[in-house]
């Protein structure tokens, strides 16, 4: 029986996978290739019908029947399969692996430069789950770095090719996941929710292990109950996101759960269980050796005791989060911190201080790119208003509460824009224009109403 040569089968190969074919495509485009009739290749094994089948897709061959037929082509079975060979799908694999690797590493350009190259290459198989993989992998990686609407392309592109393909609920649920990470990122908040949901959904229909998957869901969907006021709901789901990474027994998942928790605590009151939280969160981390989050925890733990009644210790946190930021290169983390400090000189009546720290916070936010800091941005902007205001600067005051309106009008926040009146109606108030300030107030109170959803 004529066999391929060594040099045309691999350029029928090369061709092959270029095209994106399905397996019984690639049987007949290999088979005409070594001028071989569907009888010839069915030989005595199997009859020429069950050949036109497997080309016609209309069945599909077990793996012994693939390996049978890749001897008699000359092709490496896994080419046969899924149109790339198996060495070389082990090296696209291996590569895949490293670049998860400096994903968890938090070695974001690093692992950018590789997805640069692994995601064309992983499309040019032609293998579905390969492709996923680097889209996925790429877009978590674009999200790291800011570029937004880059991850979100390619997340949307990776949901296109899993829910076309043989995934798996838990496969899907995973695609899932990253592009509701994303469309909160983009502040796309009830889409984020609709598709966390989906996700949730389809990890716990699989019946599959997946309480890392889940817990990492449930703490973004706390978030996104956050952000609608609805906390609620945010503490159920961060309660559950707690016992499943407790479950997990991973200390990334355990930090991340914690986090939240924190969080939710911190704005229903409960100051110390939030401080609480935030120490286990950052006890997580400080194990991983993640200082990014360990300097966002220490500046939350600076919030919270100043909160508590600590402003000598709160400062105390801020500055080394204000280090930590600065050690890793992370500018808005480092504005966080002195619009933190800010605030509390603020409280304390530094106006100076306070006025000067805001502005330092917004030039470094300028640094980091506004456009995907706008919370930031607006608080900031809320405080450098205030400190204006108790220094009787009005004009200059209100420029900065008007700032601050349109970052949270971006942000599509309630409660945030409800701030930004309160403050304009203080303006109000000090310029003796008590309509003014009245209406203001009233909006603000009408938009921190409890809304359930």
């Amino acid at each position: 029986m004529p066999h391929l040569t060594r040099d045309s089968a691999i350029n029928t190969s090369r061709t092959a996978a270029n095209s994106g074919l399905r397996l019984g495509e690639r049987l007949r485009q290999l088979r005409v290739a070594a001028n071989l009739t569907q009888s010839d290749l069915a030989g005595e094994r199997f009859s020429k019908e069950y050949v036109s089948q497997i080309e016609r897709g209309k069945t599909r061959p077990t793996r012994e029947t693939v390996e049978w037929l890749a001897a008699q082509l000359g092709v490496d079975p896994g080419f046969l399969a899924n149109g790339v060979a198996t060495d070389e799908r082990g090296r696209l694999e291996g590569a895949l692996a490293r670049a998860e690797t400096l994903i968890e590493a938090l070695r974001n350009e690093e692992a950018a430069t590789e997805y640069d190259s692994l995601v064309p290459a992983a499309r040019a198989t032609g293998v579905p789950e390969l492709a996923v993989r680097a889209l996925v992998g790429a877009g978590r990686t674009q999200m790291r770095m800011g570029s937004l609407r880059t991850a979100l392309d390619m997340l949307n592109e990776a949901r296109g090719i899993a829910e076309a393909g043989s995934f798996s609920d838990l496969e899907r649920a995973e695609v899932l996941y990253a592009l509701g990470v994303c469309r909160y990122q983009l502040n796309s908040v009830q889409t984020s929710l609709g598709l966390l949901n989906e996700s949730l959904e389809l990890a716990e229909r699989s019946g599959l292990p997946s309480d890392q998957l889940r817990s990492n869901i449930l703490s973004w969907r706390s978030r996104c109950w956050r952000r609608q006021r609805d906390y609620e709901a945010a503490r159920e789901d961060i309660e559950r996101a707690l016992q499943l990474a407790e479950d997990a027994d991973d200390a990334r998942t355990i930090g991340a759960a914690y986090f939240q928790a924190s969080l939710v605590a911190d704005r229903e009151g409960h100051w110390v269980l939030a401080r609480s939280y935030a120490e286990r969160a950052r006890a997580a981390y400080e194990e991983l050796s993640d200082r990014v989050h360990v300097g966002q925890l220490t500046n939350n733990l600076g919030a919270l005791n100043f909160l508590l009644g600590k402003p000598e210790e709160a400062i105390g946190l801020l500055k080394e989060a204000f280090g930590i930021a600065l050690d890793t290169g992370r500018d808005a983390d480092a504005a966080q911190a002195v619009s933190s400090m800010a605030q509390i000189h603020l409280r304390t009546g530094s106006v100076d201080q306070a006025e000067e720290q805001a502005r330092h916070a917004l030039r470094l936010l300028e640094a980091a790119g506004n456009e995907d800091y706008i919370d930031e941005v607006g608080s900031a902007q809320l405080v450098l208003g205030r400190a204006l205001l108790e220094q009787s600067r009005l004009e200059e005051a209100e420029a900065a509460f008007a700032s601050a309106e349109s970052c949270f009008e971006q942000l599509g926040s309630a409660s945030h824009r409800a701030a930004a009146w309160v403050a304009r109606g203080d303006l109000a108030a000090r310029r003796g224009d008590d309509r003014l300030a009245a209406h203001l107030y009233r909006s603000a109170a009408e938009a921190l109403q409890d809304v359930r959803f």
